[in-house]
């Protein structure tokens, strides 16, 4: 991390607590450091939520008595609360105190963990998980939106690319804590809940004292309707697209009035923006082709994102019997792409001005990373595996804080938490989706695997039907005698494969997206936002 002060940031020896001037002068590197310290803790503990629990699902379902739509589920409940609810964060931070509201993003995150480590079935804990999601969708738009308070687009680079770090660190810190968790017989996968209050304690303090924002104060009206129309829509979506397939065939009635649903009343969400005086996604904002198609973007990368996180635990527990803890271990060649590109792209970012080289970069790498993982298979040799990793690692760091960083540069003030937030939505809505439907996908093939498997075995082997798999529940391989465990662990290792095969045309989208993106010079400083009433400065 530099310690000098970068070219665009202000360097008069202004003491560091001193809040951002409402006259819009750049602060200073130190400043900025000192107040993304507690920022940065912050999303660490959002991310820290989303992984550490990815090796340990596997276990946490079992004990609970779950399958793998449950399993699922678990995942999806938190990624669909986070979607629903990053457009109104964003919305509210244009309106109310940015740190106020991430201290209750926190809060919201704390009291959900703690009542998840408590759950005794999975309708539990999926609940808790949406609860979790709404504080972890709190502090990923807060996250990006006080940034871009604080930082010039010009030098933002180079911060989101220490954000882009943190992201890299916690989520391969999570995979590996959480399986050491698991594996430790004291604690258990309940732990994997618990750890993370802790840091979201320290970040509460942290924030308390060395964030300072200037707070515009304004008459305000809350877009509830919108809010809640977009929440139902996705939500019908979200669990017409879990359900096709297992509870109900994919053409059915079932199908035509969830997605008839969904549809009106995605309708009656744009006529109510349309409408509203202070709408929580203003739809002006469509009218800049660089905010649609980046937004766009964000869809099909979140699709490649979080199959990524959520899979691999699958593949390599289930596939390769491995532990939860190694699990973790054999999924740092990606975290390390990402870890490496965030950062070098940030810093080059800064340097040059110039950003949409790495958004097609990045598109290229992560289409072909994902394309690459669809020919996994349960004794695909590790090396291959961690060179399509780490080449999907590559392609992520790159795009996903500079797709949010092209969409800033393009907004006014008073719009940018609104046009942060939509990025974070759309791409929070592709991992949900994502996530349900290539969770669905999953669990039919390795279904059908696995009995194609058992009846090679011969008759006897194919009266077990799905050989610990029935009812789409989640095998334990040291509970199948060796020839069976072979099919499920063939199953598994196929049917992730296709998942990430199925994954692979959603980053070739993303490509074509974001080559038509219209490339404009970051700014050299942000622009003050401008309140009706004097501002005045969170204590």
């Amino acid at each position: 991390m530099a310690t000098t002060t970068p070219t665009g940031v202000r360097g008069d020896g202004r003491p560091e607590t001193a809040p951002t001037p409402p006259d819009g002068t750049p602060m200073t590197h130190p400043q900025i450091m000192k107040a993304l310290s507690g920022l940065m803790l912050g999303m660490f503990v959002a991310i820290l939520s989303s992984t550490i629990v990815s090796n340990a699902l596997p276990q946490n379902i079992t004990d609970l008595g779950g399958t793998q739509s449950s399993y699922t589920w678990v995942v999806t409940a938190a990624l669909l609360s986070m979607t629903a609810s990053t457009p109104l964060w964003g919305k509210l931070a244009d309106l109310f105190s940015k740190k106020l509201l991430v201290q209750i993003s926190l809060v919201i995150y704390v009291l959900g963990s703690v009542v998840a480590g408590l759950s005794q079935n999975t309708g539990t804990l999926i609940a808790c998980r949406v609860v979790q999601g709404i504080g972890v969708g709190g502090l990923s738009a807060l996250a990006q939106i006080v940034m871009a308070a604080m930082i010039s687009p010009r030098e933002r680079g180079r911060y989101s690319g220490y954000l882009g770090a943190v992201f890299a660190v916690a989520t391969v810190g999570g995979p590996l804590l959480g399986g050491v968790i698991t594996d430790t017989d004291w604690m258990g996968w309940r732990w994997c809940f618990y750890v993370g209050v802790p840091f979201a304690v320290i970040a509460l303090i942290v924030l308390q004292r060395t964030l300072r924002l200037p707070v515009v104060r304004r008459e305000v009206k809350v877009d509830w309707l919108g809010a809640f129309l977009i929440s139902a829509s996705v939500s019908l979506l979200l669990i017409w697209v879990t359900q096709a397939g297992d509870s109900y065939d994919w053409v059915s009635w079932q199908t035509w009035a969830m997605t008839g649903g969904a549809l009106l009343l995605g309708v009656l969400f744009v006529l109510a923006e349309s409408r509203a005086s202070d709408p929580i996604i203003p739809l002006r904002l469509f009218r800049n082709p660089t905010i649609t198609l980046a937004s766009a973007a964000s869809l099909f990368v979140g699709v490649a994102m979080f199959s990524g996180t959520v899979f691999f635990s699958q593949y390599f527990q289930l596939a390769r019997n491995e532990s939860p803890t190694m699990s973790g271990i054999l999924t740092i060649p990606m975290i390390g792409g990402l870890f490496v590109s965030s950062t070098v792209s940030g810093q080059i970012i800064t340097k040059t001005g110039r950003w949409k080289a790495w958004l097609v970069s990045g598109a290229v790498l992560l289409t072909a990373g994902l394309g690459l993982l669809g020919t996994l298979r349960y004794d695909t040799e590790y090396w291959h595996i961690a060179v399509f990793m780490a080449l999907t690692g590559l392609g992520l760091g790159m795009m996903m804080q500079n797709l949010v960083l092209a969409t800033q540069n393009q907004v006014a003030p008073e719009d940018l938490g609104a046009a942060s937030s939509v990025v974070t939505f759309f791409r929070s809505l592709g991992g949900a989706m994502g996530v349900s439907a290539l969770g669905a996908l999953m669990a039919h093939r390795v279904s059908g695997y696995v009995e194609d498997g058992l009846t090679a075995l011969g008759p006897k082997a194919a009266a077990l039907g799905h050989g610990g798999t029935g009812g789409g529940g989640i095998p334990d391989l040291d509970k199948l005698p060796a020839p069976f465990r072979e099919v499920v662990e063939s199953a598994y290792g196929h049917g992730v494969g296709d998942v990430f095969l199925y994954a692979a045309p959603t980053a070739l989208a993303a490509l074509l997206l974001v080559v038509f993106i219209k490339e404009v010079a970051l700014k050299s400083r942000p622009t003050p936002e401008t309140p009706t009433t004097s501002p005045n400065t969170t204590p």
